[in-house]
């Protein structure tokens, strides 16, 4: 039967199935199939895959392997540009801007407190993630590696951290974010940007504390939430901080 050797670097041990952890395996060529589908097939998503090699030639997805061919499969290496071309991702996105999936939703507020335009919400099924995908061209941050492999999605991250705090310093380091971040512009409720608005039009929703310590205020045009900058402010933009900072430690020791 025709077959073919693919070499996956130890990277890729996180996805693939219990029985193909080795570097190198023997896969059947039954019928023919482009070589996203076959990679997939193996457990790993196309959105990790940095660069697919055949005989010392780049190729894209849609590539049908030939007997024989030794195929070698390259992680892709952070800081990950999704601004600029490459041959499986000729498209590249024009800003960087997010949809978050239900298993990773604190991730979503995490990013939301920086400034960073991310669409989120625990309503979100499959085909709305993919709907922000086509008509938005988000990154999609997600822990299910079977929406990763739908086509639609061109740029996406299989989140592997386990607390949230982790996660977003994950993304900033995997996507090489860096500050200054535009820390509390949106909205947490509805990622909408936030926009100054006068205390005294916004009096009669204040209660008596905040009224008498608090005259700087900020609103959400869509959700009509109300900022300010309480006690939590200064505690949880500390947190923000040491986020960025650990993913920039990261970088360093790469």
């Amino acid at each position: 039967m025709p077959q073919l050797k693919i070499i996956f670097p130890e990277e890729f041990n996180f996805f693939k199935r219990r029985k193909n952890k080795g570097q190198e395996i023997i896969y059947p060529l039954e019928r023919k199939s482009s070589i996203k589908h076959i990679i997939e097939s193996l457990g790993v998503p196309h959105t990790e895959i940095g660069k697919i090699v055949v005989e010392d030639k780049e190729i894209d997805f849609n590539y049908i392997p030939a007997n024989s061919q030794k195929i070698t499969v390259l992680p892709i290496i952070p800081p990950f540009d999704v601004t600029r071309p490459s041959v499986l991702r000729p498209e590249p996105l024009q800003k960087m801007r997010f949809v978050v999936d239900v298993n990773v939703g604190k991730l979503a507020l995490l990013l939301r407190m920086l400034g960073l335009d991310t669409e989120y919400s625990p309503k979100f099924l499959d085909k709305n993630i993919l709907s922000f995908c086509k008509k938005e061209k988000r990154i999609v941050l997600s822990k299910d590696t079977g929406l990763l492999e739908c086509k639609q999605i061109i740029f996406g991250r299989h989140i592997r951290s386990v607390y949230p705090d982790d996660q977003l310093s994950e993304v900033l380091d995997f996507f090489g974010i860096k500050g200054p971040f535009k820390f509390f512009t949106r909205c947490l409720r509805c990622n909408n940007k936030l926009s100054l608005v006068n205390k005294k039009d916004i009096m009669h929703r204040l209660e008596p504390k905040t009224k008498k310590y608090f005259n700087r205020f900020k609103i959400c045009s869509q959700c009509n939430r109300i900022y300010w900058r309480g006690s939590h402010y200064e505690k949880m933009k500390t947190r923000l901080l040491k986020m960025t900072d650990d993913a920039g430690m990261t970088r360093s020791r790469q």
